[in-house]
């Protein structure tokens, strides 16, 4: 099969691998008809992810056809199915308590070390994201091998097209599972920190979750008119002092809740995070902070931190003061997958959210690397990219 893969930092291939086979039971074998490129995936192009290796097969959004099914899967051939980009195996005490992100069965006990020496606990399984979270091969190829098949796989009923269901294998989820966690309540105002697809998701959720006032924070115009067409006030830092206009926005008490959907790699030439972008480059597993240390500092007293965007190492100059001081409650985490997939499918099936709107490209497979560069390096244009292998 051909699939995409790692060979280092910004080194990505279109290459010739085995056809995946099933090896447990409750394994199936999925045909991939569509995935896309996650802004996560970028952290792993610019080689800030520890544990990848050259020749990881990327990717971790994406759906297909069912051609193969262990004996103890529950999917049946030929069924259309979205897959989650967490592995849960929906047994262990984690996923009893529906925290399916944090699984205690799915990363194999060869590959926890480095995750547990540097989080204190070993990571779930992910597909296709570094061998800290299991070494899964990914999606973005023809065929993928999916464990626990009878617990993360969505069936997709007929008459739905791929693009409007996509989705659900990770930003979608992870966009309302963002604003839940900021706890809104009617009359909030939430200010959302990028309007990457994530952050799009995030504004699109807080708004029918409720929130009086909802400000998207970025810098690329296009992906601002999107936050604005759910209705967001918007923000340019590189045009506006971001605190001075959210005090501004909120009479002078500070956002209710503030939303990271930025993560480990944020951009801009503060001080703060010109210092974070040398240490990236020489010291892997140091991540990019600003926006989240700005976020806490703009956050009101009493209010609520909800941290969707992707940190895989370390960061310095964190006003754990500010966080104390004002009594902030922080929540974070990888999203828990299948606690939202059923419902958020029927919510796209009655008409309440909105799924194809950010898809800006459409590219085949084989032009993978271009469309890494493109997504990468103009992200003003390319703020989607759906591929078919």
């Amino acid at each position: 099969m051909r699939a995409l893969t790692w060979h280092g930092t910004n080194d990505v291939r279109v290459d010739t691998h085995p056809d995946p086979e099933i090896i447990n039971p409750r394994d199936a074998i999925i045909r991939v008809t569509s995935t896309a490129i996650c802004g996560s995936d970028l952290h792993l192009y610019d080689g800030v992810i520890p544990g990848m290796k050259s020749g990881d097969i990327l990717g971790h959004e994406f759906m297909g056809e069912v051609v193969e099914v262990g004996a103890r899967s529950t999917l049946k051939k030929g069924q259309r199915v979205v897959v989650p980009f967490t592995i849960s195996c929906g047994q262990c005490f984690f996923c009893q308590q529906q925290q399916f992100s944090a699984c205690d069965n799915t990363n194999p006990a060869e590959k926890q070390d480095v995750s547990e020496k540097l989080y204190g606990h070993a990571m779930s399984g992910i597909f296709g994201y570094s061998h800290m979270t299991g070494g899964y091969a990914g999606g973005q190829a023809e065929y993928v091998r999916v464990p626990f098949s009878d617990v993360g796989p969505i069936v997709i009923p007929d008459g739905m097209d791929d693009e409007t269901v996509l989705f659900l294998s990770d930003i979608l989820p992870t966009g309302w599972m963002a604003a839940e966690n900021a706890e809104i309540q009617p009359g909030d105002t939430v200010a959302v920190w990028g309007a990457g697809p994530v952050g799009l998701f995030t504004v699109q959720s807080a708004v029918l979750m409720g929130a009086a006032q909802v400000i998207a924070i970025d810098h690329h115009p296009n992906r601002l008119k999107l936050a604005e067409k759910f209705g967001a006030r918007i923000i340019n830092f590189e045009e506006t002092h971001v605190r001075e206009a959210l005090m501004e926005m909120t009479a002078g008490i500070g956002p209710d809740a503030v939303i990271d959907a930025v993560g480990m790699e944020a951009h801009g030439f503060s001080p703060d995070n010109v210092v974070d972008v040398v240490k990236q480059k020489i010291a892997p597993g140091a991540d990019r902070a600003h926006a989240l240390r700005q976020a806490l500092l703009a956050c009101r007293k009493g209010g609520r931190v909800s941290v969707p965007g992707v940190y895989g190492g370390i960061i310095d100059k964190w006003p754990l003061g500010a966080m104390m001081e004002k009594g902030l409650t922080i929540k974070t985490g990888q999203t828990h997958m299948q606690r939202y997939t059923h419902d958020l499918l029927r919510r796209i099936q009655e008409g309440e959210i909105d799924t194809t709107f950010l898809i800006s490209h459409r590219i085949p497979l084989e032009q993978a690397p271009e469309g890494y560069k493109q997504f990468h390096d103009n992200q003003n244009e390319w703020i989607k990219v759906v591929m078919t292998p």
